[in-house]
């Protein structure tokens, strides 16, 4: 029985080392919640991680929230103190999978993909569809989507002062650059 254990364990581990996978510590993800007329709500984290299984469409991505940084330092402090409460909730990721992912499709060529799975921001746990374009160049993946993220979804709080000046839909983008 502990022979089988240990083969079982082996096996698994061989599959995981065999696997090949794709990553960044350098993936550009920005959001944007601006409303007409009033100051742009746009941030910036360009030191995103992000990793993709190639043998089965796996990805997963992880944000350190104070990463994001805005043109105003104030509003900036703001959203890591008010609303991302960054100091409770330091990380923000996604877990997932490209949907009908196929290594050996892809080209120079950007196919679009489903990318599905569930996004943690602020302590919360919220189904997420995207839609990305990948393709292949120089041994590299390139992975670019979209999608559409609301505060209120995620327990995010937004005082009444200011409520009319940031949007109840958050575009998010993301760039991904992986490499073996």
């Amino acid at each position: 029985m502990k022979n089988l254990i240990l083969l079982i364990t082996a096996l698994g581990l061989a599959n995981m080392v065999s696997a090949q996978k794709y990553s960044t510590k350098m993936g550009k993800v920005t959001f944007e919640a601006s409303v007409p007329l009033f100051e742009d709500v746009f941030a910036q984290d360009d030191n995103n991680v992000a990793i993709i299984n190639a043998d089965n469409g796996d990805f997963a991505s992880v944000s350190t929230v104070k990463n994001f940084h805005f043109k105003v330092k104030l509003m900036e402090e703001h959203f890591n103190e008010s609303y991302a409460e960054t100091a409770k909730y330091p990380k923000a990721t996604f877990r997932g999978k490209i949907v009908n992912f196929d290594k050996t499709k892809l080209t120079a060529s950007p196919q679009k993909y489903t990318v599905q799975g569930t996004l943690n921001f602020h302590g919360v746990d919220k189904s997420m569809n995207s839609t990305a374009s990948i393709y292949t160049k120089d041994g590299k993946v390139y992975m670019q989507g979209t999608f559409v993220a609301r505060p209120a979804d995620f327990k995010v709080t937004i005082p009444k002062m200011v409520m009319k000046k940031v949007a109840e839909n958050v575009n998010v983008e993301y760039n991904y650059i992986l490499s073996k």
